[in-house]
């Protein structure tokens, strides 16, 4: 037990001589790092003396002062007043003191146009004002002279649209057989042989200003004869027909005779 306790009370003691040292040794770099900063701080203002330095002092340009141009103040012409020298009315109504002057009118409302004053020229405009400087009338009976009067020149109308000249109607030339210039026979159909048909078959035919058949139907003949009769109209050819001058369309009929062989 004893043992124990001079064991501890020697650890005690080596705990506080390390202490001891380390607050030493502490102590000790602390005063030395503040002799080296005081140091250095006054040997640097040693060599600051010793420097040479040369002291520069920065002048800011001084401005040349320039010419100024003076603006050439324009004078702007303004516009003179023009003193108007004549009244000028809406309407042009006679003073009441003019009793030689019978109104078109008769009203108990008095007008809000101003009557035409005596001796001085009015001419008529859209408003209402009397002359700054008075123009006397002339040497004429009258004092009110009316404004000069707008004419206004109409567009040129535009010309006419031409219209198209209308075609004149067909004419009928009854049977055209004879007025051909070229008439192709009609083929005799086979069915129509061994029928034993036969007769005259009328086609109906139109034919227009330059001669040639543009329409072409049968109206009377054998039905089996009919189909050969058209197709042969169709490939006709004829003279083109003229009425004053103008080439006109033609109407009219081609018969064809069969005939039963």
């Amino acid at each position: 037990m004893f043992d124990n306790l001079v064991e501890s009370s020697s650890h005690k003691d080596d705990l506080q001589r390390k202490g001891s040292f380390i607050g030493i040794t502490l102590l000790v770099y602390a005063v030395l790092i503040v002799a080296f900063v005081v140091g250095g701080i006054v040997w640097y203002d040693a060599r600051l003396s010793a420097m040479e330095l040369e002291l520069t002092t920065l002048v800011a340009p001084v401005p040349v002062p320039q010419a100024q141009k003076e603006p050439e103040q324009k004078q702007e012409a303004k516009p003179q007043k023009v003193e108007q020298n004549v009244d000028v009315r809406k309407e042009l109504i006679a003073d009441v003191t003019r009793t030689e002057l019978v109104p078109k009118e008769v009203s108990a409302k008095a007008s809000a146009i101003p009557p035409v004053r005596q001796g001085v020229t009015t001419v008529i405009g859209s408003s209402d004002s009397n002359a700054a400087a008075p123009m006397p009338a002339g040497p004429g009976a009258g004092t009110v002279v009316g404004a000069p009067t707008k004419v206004q020149i109409a567009d040129e109308p535009p010309p006419p649209e031409a219209k198209p000249t209308p075609r004149a109607a067909p004419i009928s030339g009854g049977v055209l057989n004879g007025k051909a210039i070229s008439l192709p026979k009609p083929a005799y159909p086979p069915i129509a042989r061994a029928a034993h048909a036969s007769g005259t078959v009328v086609v109906q035919v139109l034919i227009d200003e330059n001669g040639n058949v543009v329409s072409a139907h049968a109206v009377s003949g054998h039905p089996l004869l009919q189909g050969a009769a058209v197709g042969a109209a169709r490939s006709a050819k004829f003279s083109p027909t003229k009425l004053s001058g103008q080439p006109v369309k033609v109407t009219g009929v081609i018969q064809y005779n069969f005939v039963a062989q």
